[in-house]
């Protein structure tokens, strides 16, 4: 009798090549400090389009509302992306397409049903005019992120209105409405050419502040502190005419920023001419505070922010 064998063949199996690994290795996952500036800009966005349901209800005083928190954010997301080191260019193209939507489009909708609408095809063409004048101006923006032409004292200057400022300023006749009545600030008459004057000066190459990179001095920091405590009570108690004093407070300040960019410019060729260097060629106000970049450079490495 043939003995079976005392170990089956099947358990021997010829030696196998090891698979190659990976060729490409596995991507990291992102935190959430990282994501937490992208998170900011799609919840203005989400503002931004509350906002235009707010007024397709007719309900003005939550649309405003909408619009403000969504400045906020849009504010806060920038340096929030600095301070964690979160910066990326799909942040800056999340940042503008949020921009466009809450402070031009979602503005332009509003006073439209509010107010353009009673100057028919003209109230049409001004409300989609001011629309325009905000993607474009963010356009000429995001074509000059990074580019280092303007010298160091123009740092602290935008040039136009910045697209949250704008929106404050085309709602500022409805936000007055909400205290004095329509009749007189939703005339057609008077907001036509209001929200004309508004996109205007988003694209205007006018030198405006920028408070971003503004200092203040220790003396001053606590009644600075106070005055900020003073703002947020009115806000609560009075909100429609704080909004209306701080819009009306920044019209008034243009002038000033004109004047005081002017000044500076002069005093920069003075001093250039006596030493004997060249002039430099000054172009559009636009950047914010990266490295050597310009103030909306850097606030939009504020926006240039936020990874995918």
């Amino acid at each position: 009798m043939k003995r079976p064998p005392v170990f089956r063949q099947q358990i021997f199996r010829p030696h196998r090549a090891r698979r190659p690994g990976r060729p490409h290795p596995r991507l990291k996952g992102l935190s959430i400090n990282h994501l937490l500036p992208n998170v900011l800009t799609v919840l203005a966005l989400c503002s931004g389009l509350t906002a235009i349901r707010f007024a397709m209800q007719e309900r003005w005083e939550p649309a405003v509302i909408a619009i403000v928190i969504a400045a906020i954010l849009d504010a806060l997301d920038g340096r929030i992306a600095r301070l964690l080191n979160g910066q990326s260019k799909f942040g800056a193209e999340l940042d503008s397409l949020s921009d466009a939507i809450s402070f031009g489009v979602a503005p332009a909708f509003m006073m439209y049903l509010w107010g353009l609408n009673g100057a028919g095809s003209l109230g049409w063409i001004a409300a989609m005019a001011y629309a325009v004048c905000c993607a474009l101006r963010l356009a000429r923006f995001n074509s000059r992120l990074g580019v280092v032409d303007l010298p160091p004292w123009a740092y602290n200057y935008f040039t136009g209105v910045p697209a949250p400022a704008g929106a404050g300023l085309v709602l500022l006749p409805m936000i007055l409405g909400f205290e004095i009545g329509p009749e007189f600030p939703g005339h057609p008459a008077v907001i036509v050419p209001w929200t004309l004057l508004i996109g205007g000066l988003m694209v205007s190459i006018l030198p405006t502040f920028s408070f971003k990179g503004a200092r203040v001095p220790a003396h001053w920091v606590v009644p600075a502190l106070a005055g900020v405590g003073l703002l947020a009570a009115m806000m609560v108690s009075q909100p429609w005419w704080t909004l209306s004093i701080v819009g009306i407070a920044y019209m008034v300040s243009l002038p000033f920023s004109i004047a005081q960019f002017r000044k500076l410019q002069r005093a920069a060729e003075l001093m250039r001419t006596e030493i004997g260097e060249p002039l430099p060629e000054t172009q559009e106000t636009e950047g914010r505070e990266a490295g050597s970049q310009s103030p909306e450079a850097a606030t939009r490495d504020d926006e240039a922010r936020k990874p995918v």
